[in-house]
C-alpha cells in the first residue's frame, strides 16, 4: 500500500511539474534588456514583489559560450522556464531580436541611466568591488576572477565592449557602446510603443509608466532599490 501511495504521489507531482512547465512555456514573456547597471536588479525585484516568475540568473550566465557562438536556440529554450528575464544575455546586443522573433507579443523594457557618464561610473564602481579589489579591474583581474567560472568575467566584458586588453574599461569605447546599444534597441522597436518601454527608474513617474505598460494594478508606489551603493544605485 505504501509503495502504491508513493507511486501515485510521484505521478501527481510529475504531472503538476510538467503542467507548470507547459504553462510557463506558453505565457507571454517580459524581457528587461537594459544594459547592466541601469536598474535591472531593481526591475527583477519589482516583478518578484508582484508575483511574477523570474528566470534563474546563474543558469542564464552559463549560456555565455552559446551567446558568443551565436547559438540562440539554448537561450530561447531557457526562456521557457519563467516569465521575466533580465541581465545577461538579455542585456547584450542582438539577443532581443531573436527573442522578439521567438516569442511574438512579448514585452521589452529598456532601462536607462540619467546619462552615459552616470552609467559608466556605476558599472566601473560595481566591477571594482566585484573584480578589482576596489580599483577598476585590469584584464588580468578579469581573467582570474572566479565569478561563475575562471575567465567568465573577462569573456563577458570582452565580447560586450571589444575593448583593448590594456584598457578593458576604456571610457570612450564603453560610453559609445552604451549609447549605440540603446539607439539600436529604440530604432528596432520604432513605432511599437506597445512592445517597448524605455524607462529611467530614477524618474518619479517611472513606476506608474511601468504599471501602465504592463497593464497591471500594483499595491506599490515605487521600485525597490537593489544593489544600492554610495552615490551609485541599482
Amino acid at each position: 500500500m505504501a509503495s502504491i501511495k508513493k507511486i501515485i504521489k510521484t505521478i501527481v507531482g510529475y504531472t503538476a511539474k510538467e503542467y507548470r512547465k507547459l504553462k510557463l512555456r506558453n505565457k507571454k514573456k517580459i524581457f528587461c534588456i537594459g544594459m547592466n547597471k541601469t536598474g535591472t536588479t531593481s526591475l527583477e525585484k519589482a516583478f518578484k514583489d508582484l508575483g511574477f516568475i523570474t528566470g534563474n540568473q546563474r543558469r542564464a550566465e552559463l549560456l555565455l559560450t552559446d551567446y558568443i557562438n551565436g547559438n540562440f536556440n539554448k537561450i530561447i529554450d531557457y526562456c521557457k522556464t519563467a516569465e521575466v528575464f533580465q541581465d545577461f544575455p538579455f542585456s547584450f546586443p542582438e539577443t532581443y531580436k531573436y527573442l522578439d522573433e521567438a516569442f511574438p507579443g512579448s514585452k521589452f523594457i529598456l532601462s536607462l541611466r540619467g546619462n552615459a557618464e552616470e552609467w559608466y561610473a556605476s558599472l566601473t564602481g560595481f566591477h571594482a568591488r566585484m573584480f578589482g579589489n576596489g580599483k577598476i579591474p585590469s584584464a588580468n583581474d578579469l581573467k582570474n576572477a572566479n565569478y561563475i567560472n575562471k575567465g567568465w568575467a573577462w569573456k563577458a566584458v570582452n565580447i560586450l565592449f571589444h575593448s583593448p586588453d590594456d584598457d578593458p574599461y576604456n571610457k570612450e569605447m564603453l560610453i559609445k557602446k552604451y549609447n549605440d546599444y540603446n539607439t539600436e534597441v529604440i530604432n528596432y522597436f520604432s513605432g511599437r510603443s506597445e512592445d517597448l518601454l524605455v524607462l529611467n527608474l530614477a524618474d518619479k513617474t517611472a513606476y506608474k509608466k511601468f504599471c501602465i505598460f504592463l497593464k497591471i494594478d500594483s499595491p506599490f508606489y515605487d521600485f525597490p532599490w537593489q544593489n544600492k551603493t554610495e552615490n551609485i544605485n541599482r
